[in-house]
């Protein structure tokens, strides 16, 4: 009967490309061409904040030259693919375009990007929006991906364990400086929750990683509400030389 039932779906609403519409053999998945046109993360990747770095061996711990001088205050960093081409895409359709169906297909490729190595009592969480942007865009695309990624890899899943506090200007075209005075003391620990984090790894969820000054913001209040280690994971990261 159930797969009476799929047939017929899938009859009515056939399998589409996630970024361009076109035929595919399953649902939520990529045609050939934008597979190929999205730059996933795979080799050798900076431990901190998941770029692609050139040489050494899959699996060696290695970092980029910006974490090593400015360390970040989490201990591994992931990312699924760079946002350029068909990620970019994504990403702006699942943040702007409603495309919310992209969050189930982005766990799996953000779950991979960790490869196992997130501890069983890992707290997963989201990148908190400003309750006025909140209203605004109907959905936070960090909790969407969070929500996924937690029942993806069977972690435990806390959507409001963060609060932002200050609605912050938007970080469009800010350098890093900026960027970070920005985000200073705009997120803290929502007071309920707190007790669920102490002593507990944490794993922050958000869609893109540019500079990681919000990344660095939701890190440090995890970190001051006595929760640890940190770990960030995001949908996209933006290469650093553009």
């Amino acid at each position: 009967m159930l797969a009476q039932i799929q047939t017929t779906v899938g009859l009515i609403y056939p399998p589409a490309c996630l970024s361009c519409g076109g035929a595919v053999d399953r649902h939520a998945g990529l045609c050939g061409p934008c597979w190929r046109d999205t730059a996933f993360i795979g080799g050798v990747v900076c431990d901190s904040c998941g770029i692609p770095l050139p040489g050494g061996s899959e699996g060696e711990v290695s970092h980029c030259d910006g974490c090593l001088a400015h360390p970040p205050p989490w201990v591994q960093g992931r990312s699924a693919f760079l946002y350029a081409d068909t990620g970019r895409k994504m990403v702006l359709a699942l943040k702007h375009g409603d495309r919310q169906e992209i969050a189930k297909p982005a766990a799996l490729w953000m779950a991979r990007a960790f490869r196992g190595q997130l501890p069983a009592e890992t707290l997963v969480a989201p990148v908190p929006l400003h309750w006025q942007r909140l209203v605004k865009r109907r959905y936070n695309q960090s909790a969407l991906l969070g929500r996924a990624l937690a029942r993806e890899t069977g972690l435990a899943w806390c959507p409001d364990l963060l609060r932002r506090v200050r609605k912050t200007a938007s970080l469009d075209g800010k350098s890093r400086i900026e960027r970070f005075e920005i985000l200073q003391d705009a997120i803290c620990a929502h007071p309920k929750r707190q007790h669920l984090m102490l002593g507990r790894p944490v794993l922050i969820v958000d869609d893109v990683m540019t500079s990681g000054a919000t990344l660095f913001a939701a890190a440090r209040a995890c970190i001051d509400a006595g929760a640890g280690p940190i770990r960030v994971v995001t949908l996209a990261r933006v290469a650093k030389d553009t």
